[in-house]
């Protein structure tokens, strides 16, 4: 008994290596729900930090004894209602979208991905002047530290600071989320 190769009942032009477009489009559309839910995480994410400085608050108006304790408290619920209302935006912008995204692609998938493009550069441009802005803050928060000597002010320049940091920490994950997100959009326009 002769045993024939396998690739002479499977012909190689039969056998496709790459995503066929449907389930190209399929992917896009998995990709746009996957990351709306990756920013309502994220928007969770920002609410539980949001939580820290309610806790640090809490401690210094219960705990602290010293003027600069207690000049730390307002600073931090500040902060705090700050981050929620962030967290808020986030969570209320992107929790429609999980269940918009499959509606919007279904009716119209080109102009869905137009739509996403545009909105994903737009972010883009939004995140670039934000990343310019932030650290610009935090160096004259810095500056009010240094220069202000008053426990409510050092209070305040050191809050804005943290506060700050964690925005950065936040918007660098939304933007290498948008970057992503963007190239797959423009990568499907083509």
């Amino acid at each position: 008994m002769k045993i024939e190769p396998y690739s002479k009942y499977i012909p190689l032009e039969n056998v496709h290596f790459c995503k066929t477009k449907i389930y190209k489009e399929m992917d896009i559309l998995k990709l746009s729900i996957d990351w709306a839910k990756a920013e309502v995480f994220s928007s969770k994410i920002s609410l539980l930090l949001s939580l820290l400085f309610f806790l640090a608050a809490l401690c210094f108006w219960q705990s602290g004894k010293t003027a600069m304790a207690k000049a730390f408290v307002w600073p931090m619920l500040a902060a705090g209602v700050l981050i929620v209302t962030v967290s808020a935006g986030l969570y209320f912008a992107n929790k429609p979208r999980v269940t918009q995204f499959e509606t919007a692609y279904h009716t119209d998938a080109k102009a869905f991905v137009q739509t996403e493009t545009a909105r994903t550069t737009k972010s883009k441009n939004d995140l670039a002047l934000v990343f310019k802005l932030l650290p610009l803050i935090i160096i004259a928060a810095a500056l009010l530290i240094m220069f202000v000597n008053t426990p409510l002010w050092r209070a305040i320049g050191i809050t804005a600071i943290a506060l700050l940091i964690i925005l950065m920490f936040i918007d660098s994950n939304t933007d290498a989320r948008n970057t992503t997100y963007r190239q797959h959009l423009l990568a499907e326009k083509q």
